[in-house]
């Protein structure tokens, strides 16, 4: 009665709508046999059975590195010593001739969905999204993810590192979880959700729970090493308990995005490595490409922008200091390699590296400028950089945890030889071309191979699906889906002349656009990463369009738009069409503030248990005045932290020590105020208030980059059970990008450094009010 009801309300259905059932409802299991003999042994058991993979499907470990451009390493010649990228492309092919987006979320998204990133709502990092369709970083159903299908059809699936791929109003306690990587079909996560993080006191999530490392800030702890770590437990626990199973790993590191943090013993490989400067560092890689044969042998190399500095035009001061930035670099890549490579040794040892495909991108765009022209390190409070030497003077501390550090933007020029550009400028292949490595033993044949096909990275998940024989679905959970952009690149492995699959693409960040068509590329560039006017309200179109012939012109050192005119409209055109098809308008949609639960807010109560709060969805303490009364019962000897914003690059901490109350700001790394009470604190129930009264806002002096940065200075009055206390002067309130409010210790890295984290109160907390003003 039941079925037939159900037969019949479909068929009712499809009469008053015009549509099969099927096409609306979720497809449902199969309803099983009902049995009617009451005796067992007329009925034999009949267990639900599991999806099963396909037979002889491989392994698939995805790795993704981070701003790394197509001349950082050394299997592409680049300057960063990688033995272990070496020893995989010896083993299998190298691409010469793939693509990335031109910004970090963005490759991410077409990585793991198999389309175009605005398609998916990722024209830009999710912490800069809009409400427009391609900006608004909400990853849409009808996209499901390589995870989600290949789970879907029998396999395991991991992810670790970086995500970025969430939207930052979703990040928090309460959800909704349906668009962090578990949501997207990842079983198991481990790693970070935003941009970037510390690589000695991140913070990171299992799965959708806050996981504070449990060695993180002490000596020793990398984010990389722990990451890698924690993938090889997974892969055991997996082989131990469905070794027949194949399982999908996808691993991300922060790695090489800024902060460029390694240990000092790698660093110091590299001492005096870089004195020779920028310019002679692209003849130099350039010479060891050619020699490599991962360039033509008529390639040309591009000269440097002129926005970007000689480096006979440094002083010396300016060089030592630059140099120390690519040393550090360096040695963050070569760290990161040979953790990778303890990963992919580590499935040779446990005997599945034979069915183990390996898909290794070695940048999720080119080298990053975002650093500006002089490179990021030593700030003062106010947001100003400190002089060249006054820098140099701190300069071997750079790769240690205090420092937001970055390299100075003709190092990440440097590091996308032989092309013109860096990150962000997707007009260009600088910005969109990295290095492709794959090795399969058991299938792929050649070794040490060069791949020449022109390929995009929404071929990766149409390729998988075809080693893995797996079709895409046309629908999941109901909802249609967009087809595929990408194709499968599958019979490169076997045929080095093979055709590409992938005969037109289109190309947009920051307004920095292009068309790629059948070996043509037509790119248009609006703006350089680095610029101090970036934001303004700039018309596009005030760099005209530029023509290069990519299958005689590999560098795309000759610009034919003059020569070309009629060339030069056809893929303008086809830009156009794309670019409306694909979610590309507008072009520079506006920004503003991005959603968050604490939008028309003032007033917010916390008690014991909120902690790991994202700053970005908590109150903006930095741009208004406040006040914060915390309810607490102190016992003889009372300390720890009461309430905390932030962490050692910026925010703020109020705590008890030695019996004291104490309020501390960081800004930029620096103390930017100290307020201690002037007495002890009384044993017992107790309300501790805060109150900060800002000057006026205004921007620092000078910008060294096009971050904006604002200066909240102002006074401090502490109070005990309505009582002054103390009173004194902050001079500025930042909080840190990716650090988080907490109620009875200081998670990830302490605001202050009196203390270690997490500094767990003693006491007992009731609550704490928060008030906007």
């Amino acid at each position: 009665m039941r079925i037939a009801s159900f037969a019949a309300a479909g068929a009712a259905l499809t009469l008053s709508l015009g549509v099969r059932a099927e096409e609306v409802l979720p497809k449902a299991e199969p309803i099983p046999a009902v049995i009617v003999d009451p005796s067992r042994d007329a009925a034999p058991p009949a267990w639900p059975q599991p999806v099963v993979a396909k037979t002889g499907a491989p392994n698939v470990v995805l790795v993704l590195l981070d701003d790394a451009g197509f001349g950082a390493t050394s299997t592409f010649g680049g300057p960063a010593k990688t033995p272990e990228l070496d020893r995989l492309a010896a083993r299998g092919l190298k691409y010469n001739a793939f693509h990335v987006s031109a910004l970090c979320s963005p490759t991410r998204a077409a990585l793991l969905s198999g389309r175009t990133d605005h398609q998916i709502g990722f024209g830009s990092v999710a912490d800069g999204a809009t409400g427009y369709p391609g900006y608004n970083a909400h990853w849409p159903r009808s996209a499901a993810s390589l995870a989600r299908v290949l789970r879907d059809n029998g396999y395991s699936t991991a992810a670790f590192g970086k995500w970025h791929n969430t939207p930052y109003d979703e990040i928090s306690p309460v959800g909704p979880f349906d668009r962090w990587p578990t949501g997207l079909g990842f079983e198991y996560f481990y790693g970070f959700l935003a941009g970037y993080d510390s690589q000695y006191a991140p913070r990171l999530y299992r799965n959708t729970t806050p996981a504070d490392p449990p060695r993180a800030g002490e000596p020793g702890y990398h984010l990389t090493t722990d990451l890698v770590d924690d993938a090889v437990k997974w892969v055991h626990a997996h082989e131990a308990v469905a070794p027949a199973k194949p399982f999908l790993l996808y691993f991300a590191p922060g790695a090489t995005h800024w902060p460029h943090q390694v240990p000092k013993e790698w660093i110091a490989k590299y001492a005096g490595a870089f004195d020779q400067g920028w310019d002679r560092l692209r003849e130099e890689t350039f010479a060891r490409q050619k020699a490599l044969g991962v360039i033509p042998a008529n390639a040309e190399l591009t000269p440097r922008p002129a926005e970007l500095p000689a480096w006979d035009a440094l002083s010396g001061d300016q060089k030592k200091l630059f140099a120390r930035q690519m040393e550090v670099y360096a040695a963050f890549m070569e760290q990161t390699d040979f953790e990778i490579g303890r990963l992919l040794k580590s499935l040779e040892k446990d005997g599945v590296a034979d069915n183990t495909l390996v898909l290794y991108i070695a940048g999720d765009n080119g080298g990053s400028g975002e650093g500006g022209v002089d490179g990021r390190d030593v700030i003062a409070v106010d947001g100003t950089a400190a002089s060249p030497a006054d820098r140099l003077k701190r300069a071997d501390e750079l790769g240690e945890e205090i420092f937001d550090n970055h390299y100075a933007a003709a190092w990440a020029w440097a590091s996308s030889t032989p092309f013109q550009w860096t990150k962000q400028v997707a007009s260009h292949l600088g910005g969109t071309r990295d290095p492709l490595i794959i090795s399969w033993p058991a299938k792929i044949k050649a070794r040490g191979e060069l791949r020449t096909q022109f390929q995009h990275i929404t071929d990766i998940a149409p390729t998988i699906y075809e080693l893995a024989g797996v079709t895409p679905p046309d629908r999941v959970d109901g909802v249609a889906q967009t087809p595929l952009e990408g194709k499968s690149f599958a019979a490169s492995f076997y045929d080095a002349k093979a055709p590409s699959s992938h005969g037109r693409q289109v190309f947009e960040t920051s307004g920095n656009r292009a068309i790629y068509q059948d070996g043509w590329w037509a790119g248009a560039r609006h703006v350089a990463p680095w610029s101090a006017t970036r934001g303004a309200d700039l018309a596009i179109g005030q760099h005209p369009w530029e023509l290069y012939d990519l299958r005689a012109d590999f560098s795309q050192a000759h610009d034919l738009a003059a020569e070309k005119p009629e060339k030069v409209k056809e893929l303008a055109a086809l830009f156009d069409s794309e670019a409306a098809r694909t979610q590309i308008y507008p072009l520079l949609p506006a920004r503003g503030n991005l959603p968050s639960p604490a939008d028309g807010r003032a007033v917010f109560d916390y008690r014991p248990g909120a902690d790991h709060i994202p700053q970005r969805i908590g109150p903006k303490f930095n741009r208004r005045a406040h006040s914060i009364l915390a309810e607490v019962t102190l016992p003889a000897e009372p300390e720890g932290v009461i309430f905390a914003d932030g962490g050692d690059y910026g925010g703020f901490s109020i705590y008890v020590k030695n019996g004291k109350l104490v309020y501390l700001a960081k800004a930029w790394g620096n103390v930017a105020g100290k307020v201690v009470s002037t007495g002890k604190l009384p044993v017992g129930a107790a309300r501790i208030g805060v109150e900060f009264i800002p000057d006026a806002a205004k921007p620092p002096p000078v910008r060294t980059s096009f971050e904006p940065r604002v200066v909240f200075a102002g006074k401090i009055i502490l109070s005990v059970n309505g009582a002054k206390v103390a009173e004194g002067r902050i001079e500025n309130l930042q909080l840190s990008y990716n650090e988080t409010l907490d109620v009875g210790l200081d998670s990830g890295a302490p605001v202050s450094p009196d203390y270690a984290a997490p500094f767990a109160f003693n006491g007992q907390i009731d609550k704490v009010h928060v008030e906007l003003k």
